[in-house]
């Protein structure tokens, strides 16, 4: 079936109920529509929500999305970022708005939720096996001509696979598939020769149900990355790209792909891709960075290509996770009520960034965040750090692709805490 009015999906997320589902959300707006709960605008510190609450700032993420947009025109890259990082249709439409491509995703499930939406271009960065999932994208493809999806291969069983479900289902369009490239034979996913490459290549060429429209891979995945490393992978995945294309690998094609960029070194992307030679059909570059979105206050923060070349503009990190001291049981310990339940910890700890006390912000002068157990944080604190019970503690986090799956419903926030939109998210 193809996917819904993308106008009407949307607006049915300012219908939903707001309960005990959503964390952090004022308990007397129990019953009323998301829509109606942001129509009063109420203030995120005086406006009844409960602590620990996770916060987006309107402005820094306005900032974000028009900087990444920019950014992608400048360097004439197509652009889609990836979308597991929020699975937050919300985002994907003002992406799209912004001039994104289409969405990156990962799973199938995933691609169910922004076709719901109606997302009308997507990439899958995997190789995608799964009979069910393929019977379903068999259907979405024969329903919608003007939808377009493109995934992963990296093997010939892999192949075999899709086009027994394909077949099988009676697509009527062949799936586009791009080879992924591994970025080294420690890396994760893709394949790890030239040689295996052209033999996929040939599978897929067997395969009815299957295009090959070009390769791919993802270079954050490169071993000891550095700029040197990341260049190298890089323009060993072009030279594959041209060596297909002298093999007549892409002929009668509208356009080939070439697509790679994580958060950490799209300015190597943008520079490699600049390099490509004229091939024999069009070509469209297409970076997949995600976490700029957000940004963050910690792993994206230092490896941030803006750093490297500053000129460029800069990220700014747009979340702040609020929790409330419960403890001070020390001059040197303090305990909040948010922890591995509420923010992200697979790269680095929350790092406090400002406390409130009787509606006064003041900096998180000598408090660190030290730990975190299943609902509590673990500060620890300075002599001259200002912090009592009662605070509410603002952190900025790290690693954004695991910040917004903890939380299903995220108040936007503008100015001084004026709670203006509710992004709702959909792992």
């Amino acid at each position: 079936m193809a996917a819904r009015n993308p106008a009407d999906s949307l607006a049915a997320l300012a219908d939903e109920r707001i309960d005990h589902r959503f964390k952090g959300l004022p308990p007397d707006a129990e019953g009323l529509t998301v829509g109606e709960l942001a129509a009063q605008r109420r203030n995120l510190f005086t406006g009844g929500f409960t602590t620990p609450v996770l916060a987006l700032s309107a402005e820094r993420l306005e900032h974000n999305l028009a900087l990444m947009e920019t950014y992608a025109e400048r360097h004439g890259l197509a652009f889609a970022p990836h979308g597991k990082t929020s699975m937050a249709p919300q985002l994907f439409a003002r992406q799209m708005e912004r001039g994104a491509w289409g969405i990156t995703l990962a799973v199938p499930h995933q691609v169910r939720v922004a076709r719901a939406f109606g997302t009308p271009r997507i990439f899958l960065a995997n190789e995608l096996v799964d009979a069910a999932a393929l019977r379903w994208l068999a259907g979405e493809l024969n329903a919608d001509p003007a939808f377009r999806f493109i995934c992963y291969v990296d093997s010939v069983r892999g192949v075999e696979l899709m086009h027994a479900a394909l077949s099988e289902a009676g697509a009527n369009r062949p799936v586009d598939v791009v080879l992924e490239l591994a970025a080294g034979d420690e890396a994760r996913t893709g394949v790890r020769t030239e040689a295996e490459c052209f033999e996929i290549a040939n599978a897929v060429a067997g395969a009815d149900t299957l295009r090959l429209v070009g390769v791919a891979g993802y270079e954050g995945e490169v071993p000891q990355a550095s700029t040197e490393r990341v260049t190298a992978w890089l323009r060993r995945l072009v030279a594959l790209l041209v060596e297909l294309d002298k093999a007549g690998m892409f002929t009668d094609l509208p356009e080939v792909v070439v697509s790679a960029g994580g958060s950490a070194w799209f300015d190597a992307v943008a520079s490699v891709f600049a390099e490509i030679p004229e091939l024999s059909v069009p070509l469209l570059k297409l970076l997949r960075s995600g976490a700029y979105v957000s940004h963050d206050d910690g792993h994206y923060r230092r490896l941030t290509p803006f750093n490297r070349v500053p000129e460029e503009g800069a990220l700014e990190p747009a979340f702040l996770l609020w929790a409330q001291v419960v403890s001070r049981p020390s001059s040197v310990q303090a305990f909040t009520n948010a922890g591995k339940r509420d923010a992200a910890y697979d790269l680095d700890l929350p790092e406090a960034r400002v406390v409130r006390r009787d509606g006064v912000l003041g900096p998180a002068t000598g408090i660190t965040v030290t730990g975190l157990s299943d609902q509590h944080g673990w500060l620890r604190t300075a002599p001259e750090a200002e912090i009592t019970v009662g605070d509410w503690v603002g952190m900025g986090l790290s690693h954004p692709c695991t910040v917004f799956d903890k939380w299903q419903l995220i108040p936007v926030v503008e100015g001084e805490g004026e709670v203006v939109d509710y992004l709702r998210t959909l792992f």
